[in-house]
């Protein structure tokens, strides 16, 4: 479907195979979040880990100025909101008590990715707003035109989430984790900032790794043997089994399979091995692009004490630093986190609501539902072992 809209042609396309991938990633690459680019899209898509069948029906939009793309957005219809990461049971259920629709709905993020980046992909310059909006507003008529309920964008950037506000949308924030480097030299520069205890605790842990002949790597790109794709699915299984119906188990085998063949330079693990033995004890994999990594699956294939917290928060921190990474987005969920150096902050989704009634409900309350949950980063940020940097002596 094409439409020529203020001299701009705005189309639909049912899959990221549609659009060439060099085309489409000269916006996305602009963006340093990996989770919109081309391949990573595909890679969810043709893994069928992100089908209709899953409940995502691929409606991507974009905006061509005399044939050549100038904007892009990656959006998806629904009729669920299962692998969100958006916990919006409570607005489903006052949508339905108020007779208010909110399903169907059109979401804008990276399929099972709660990570923070997403924003409409537009040219840099003077038309960047202009293409913006002409978003907003084809977005608007096709909520109407086909009876969606609602149209919500997932883990946004915080900037791009204010510039929305502009075309009706009201944010909703979720508390998360993140690590940020302040220009530390080393690992143990990085420690001087905790409190004495847990800089204690944190030595002690890894002395026991080591001291149980576990050695830790840390692999880049084509540095990660071809194997390790199929244990990562291992691990992937294998943690989420243990959360039984909470299980957040959405990618497919393909989906660890094709990622050896695409975007290795975006790729990190961290593997845990006893003495010589080659077979991994344990493995975690990350994404990172520019100055940042995003933490993003992990498992054991035997329970080792203190092995999560090497893997998931110790190695990739001191990676971190190494590398000149500015910000470590470690994954959601675990209160953990905030005792082990990780910071409270706010992520954001934006919502609006076809029906106007809703509409009016949603940003009626939902400034009071924002306001709880900055109490609870306050309070996640009050667990934070803050010592004095250079402090006090261990």
């Amino acid at each position: 479907m094409t439409d020529i809209l203020d001299g701009l042609e705005i189309s639909w396309i049912p899959s990221i195979t549609e659009v060439d991938r060099d085309e489409w990633n000269l916006l996305a690459k602009e963006l340093n979040f990996p989770f919109l680019e081309w391949d990573w899209l595909r890679l969810i898509e043709q893994s069928r880990s992100a089908t209709p069948e899953t409940g995502w029906l691929t409606a991507h939009l974009l905006v061509r100025s005399e044939g050549r793309l100038v904007g892009a957005a990656p959006l998806f219809v629904r009729d669920q909101s299962e692998g969100e990461f958006i916990f919006d049971r409570v607005w489903v259920e006052v949508a339905q008590k108020g007779g208010m629709a909110y399903y169907p709905k059109i979401v804008g993020m990276s399929p099972y990715t709660p990570a923070s980046g997403y924003r409409f992909m537009v040219t840099p310059g003077a038309s960047a707003k202009r293409i913006t909006a002409l978003i907003s507003q084809t977005l608007d008529r096709f909520c109407s035109i086909n009876g969606l309920g609602s149209c919500a964008f997932n883990f946004v950037d915080p900037d791009w989430g204010i510039e929305m506000e502009a075309y009706g949308y009201a944010a909703w924030k979720h508390q998360g984790y993140v690590w940020t480097n302040d220009d530390y030299r080393d690992f143990d520069h990085w420690l001087t900032t905790l409190n004495s205890n847990r800089r204690k605790t944190v030595r002690r842990e890894r002395k026991a790794l080591r001291s149980d002949n576990i050695r830790v790597l840390t692999l880049t790109g084509y540095e990660i043997p071809d194997r390790y794709f199929d244990l990562m699915y291992s691990c992937y299984v294998s943690t989420n089994d243990k959360f039984g119906v909470w299980s957040c188990k959405y990618l497919t085998p393909d989906f660890f399979e094709m990622l050896k063949q695409s975007m290795r330079e975006n790729l990190m693990f961290t593997v845990a091995l006893r003495g010589d033995d080659p077979n991994p004890l344990a493995l975690s994999m990350f994404v990172f692009s520019g100055d940042r990594l995003w933490g993003r699956y992990w498992g054991c294939f035997e329970e080792v004490r203190f092995l999560h917290f090497e893997l998931c928060y110790y190695a990739p921190i001191e990676w971190a630093v190494a590398n000149g990474i500015s910000l470590y987005d470690p994954g959601m969920g675990g209160e953990h986190k905030a005792r082990r150096g990780f910071f409270s902050t706010p992520s954001y989704s934006l919502h609006k609501f076809t029906d106007p009634s809703m509409d009016l409900t949603f940003k009626t309350y939902i400034q009071e539902v924002n306001n709880l949950e900055n109490g609870y980063i306050s309070e996640m940020n009050d667990l934070m072992p803050v010592g004095r940097l250079g402090g006090e002596k261990d």
